[in-house]
């Protein structure tokens, strides 16, 4: 019967990867640490956390938007006052610039008066506001939060006593929240109530659950397409143990996998009509500049 089990995993897996090295195209080559990437107004926004910028890419060029020493960006976002959000993982801001590329005055408490500690990834709501979380200081401390940013500038905490908060995204009803701690392995869902709050916390997906007998995953950056499926990035620990884009459907079911030729890629973004699939990813990722490459993918 485990034998059975074993061999229909294995042909399952099989089955799943639908993207090869041949069907990916590289749009940056030189990058250090992609990270946090959106596609806005025809353009994709990404973050270098190893230059400290927000990168833009035009569908020819990439240039420099916004550059902060100290910042250590995660990840990039437009508001709805024409803004931009970025995680200043580093220097535990919430870092703010306008429609031209100016930097403007940062978040850097919540409503409490309370720092935050890693500010890491953002999922914007149907209400004009941004959930993100502060991923803590790592390892075994179960020291991160969640917060969320309102309309009217207000940061409040909505989540603590999480294990190494990394991304998250909202359901497309805009009813459930889910939540990545990159190091218990698992996504975690939460219901949202109506003034933001959070509630119901529990477990939606444990990643290892997926990939028996196989390296352990290190589930990083997370989004949802149009149809309700979601995609996980991965940022393994080993060279020897390169990871892979999972996705998945509501029920946490493996639908397929999407790798690219690089070991680690943590995070992404759906271009148009969701066709293609911008992919950051690091090739060096044991020590700065933490060489990598941003990649378009076709998705499905």
């Amino acid at each position: 019967m485990i034998k059975r089990h074993l061999l229909g995993t294995m042909f399952a897996l099989a089955l799943t990867s639908s993207a090869h090295a041949a069907d990916v195209k590289v749009i940056n080559d030189d990058a250090w640490f992609a990270e946090g990437p959106i596609w806005y107004q025809g353009k994709l926004y990404y973050v270098e956390y190893g230059r400290g910028t927000v990168s833009v890419w035009d569908g020819k060029k990439n240039e420099i938007f916004w550059k902060m020493d100290g910042c250590g960006p995660s990840a990039v976002l437009p508001t709805t006052a024409g803004e931009f959000l970025v995680t200043c993982y580093d220097n535990n801001t919430i870092g703010r610039i306008s429609a031209d590329g100016k930097t403007l005055p940062t978040y850097d408490k919540d409503t409490d008066g309370k720092p935050f500690s890693g500010p890491n990834d953002f999922a914007p709501d149907k209400d004009g506001g941004t959930y993100f979380t502060g991923s803590g200081k790592g390892g075994p401390l179960i020291d991160a939060s969640a917060y969320y940013i309102g309309k009217d500038g207000s940061v409040k905490k909505v989540a603590g006593d999480l294990h190494n908060a990394n991304g998250l995204v909202m359901s497309n009803d805009g009813k459930i929240l889910y939540l990545v701690e990159t190091e218990d392995n698992r996504i975690i869902e939460f219901d949202v109530q109506s003034d933001h709050s959070l509630s119901n916390r529990r477990v939606f997906l444990r990643l290892d659950d997926l990939f028996p007998n196989q390296p352990h995953i290190w589930p990083d950056g997370i989004k949802m397409d149009r149809a309700g499926e979601m995609y996980i990035g991965q940022s393994p620990r080993s060279l020897d143990a390169p990871g892979k884009i999972i996705v998945v459907d509501k029920d946490a079911k493996l639908l397929r996998t999407l790798s690219v030729p690089s070991p680690s890629m943590p995070n992404f973004a759906f271009g148009p009509d969701e066709k293609v699939l911008y992919v950051m990813a690091l090739d060096q990722i044991d020590a700065a500049p933490w060489h990598g490459k941003v990649y378009e993918v076709p998705n499905k």
